[in-house]
């Protein structure tokens, strides 16, 4: 009837929100106070990470290296006790004070198994030296990884009533891949499609977030059955994947022409808002990751996005 408004229609719940820290570790970074500054924090594994402010997200904190070799996996990555974190205590304050069944309620349970591949080797070269010299144990690691996020997913449905969950997984930068077809096929594309199979038998929508020039591996996201892509538009060409591929994966990626910091005129915004319906609403398939400079452009955005797609959908009918 209109496309989704995240600010109005759901209610997204982030990994740092779903358990209190324990003494210098933390789920995810927070997305509140402090992110407008640098800091750095443990995660339930022993990375660090560090919060960049410009970038508005967590890298991996430079000298970071909780794994000298992927062999070496199984005797040295500690896999945290859900128990030591007061989860069913967040959910049910979540649940008594927060909660709004007027909205999808969305979880955001973060790194997939690449990203942690790269995370616990310290970088991305190492993570991909160690895909092409030792594909078993990277494999296994990865099987190892789709059982924790399957498990991990299990024990937050209990407590939660998800409609829409989100996983993490950066397989490209903004030139290509990370690695190729092959690689994807033997290695990755098994234990994630048991994480995305689990998670959908459970009727939940399933949403990909993926960075970089992913172009390639979108045919391989349609057959793992991800229900959304979250992208980057700067690297893909979407008008072409949504025309190719619409009818098998949605999409979700920012108002195209809207940077962060820039102040725009109302009829600016206006007009990048109905673009992004013209080009991507049809057939359904589309929300937008929303970010405005102050409350007021955050209104004119949410409101025109709203009024102008549901004027869209009569007009289709």
């Amino acid at each position: 009837m209109w496309v989704p408004i995240p600010y109005s229609d759901i209610q997204l719940l982030q990994a740092n929100e779903l358990a209190d820290e324990l003494p210098g570790r933390q789920l995810g970074p927070r997305f509140v106070s402090p992110s407008p500054v640098n800091y750095s924090f443990l995660d339930p594994f022993g990375n660090s990470w560090t919060w960049v402010a410009e970038a508005g997200g967590a890298m991996l904190t430079p000298g970071t290296k909780v794994l000298e070799d992927i062999c070496d996996w199984e005797k040295t990555i500690k896999f945290p006790n859900f128990g030591d974190w007061n989860f069913r205590e967040s959910a049910e304050r979540f649940m008594r004070e927060k909660y709004d069944p007027e909205k999808v309620m969305q979880i955001n349970i973060y790194q997939g198994l690449t990203e942690m591949l790269v995370a616990f080797l310290g970088g991305y070269e190492e993570g991909m030296i160690a895909l092409a010299m030792e594909p078993e144990a990277c494999k296994d690691f990865f099987w190892r990884w789709s059982k924790y996020m399957i498990d991990f997913f299990d024990m937050l449905n209990e407590l939660y009533p998800i409609d829409f969950v989100t996983y993490h997984d950066d397989w490209s930068t903004e030139r290509d891949t990370f690695f190729s077809e092959k690689m994807m096929e033997e290695l990755v594309y098994e234990p994630t499609k048991a994480i995305i199979d689990h998670i959908k038998g459970h009727d939940k929508v399933f949403e990909l977030h993926c960075c970089g020039k992913i172009e390639r591996f979108v045919p391989y996201m349609c057959d793992l059955g991800v229900d959304f892509v979250w992208m980057q538009p700067r690297a893909n060409d979407l008008k072409m994947l949504k025309e190719v591929y619409g009818d098998k994966i949605g999409f979700n990626f920012p108002i195209i022409g809207m940077d962060p910091g820039v102040a725009y005129t109302d009829d600016e915004v206006i007009k990048m808002v109905r673009n992004m319906v013209d080009l991507y609403a049809k057939g359904g398939g589309y929300y937008p990751l929303l970010r405005g400079n102050d409350p007021k452009e955050v209104w004119l955005i949410a409101s025109e996005m709203f009024c102008y797609s549901r004027e869209f959908y009569e007009n289709q009918k």
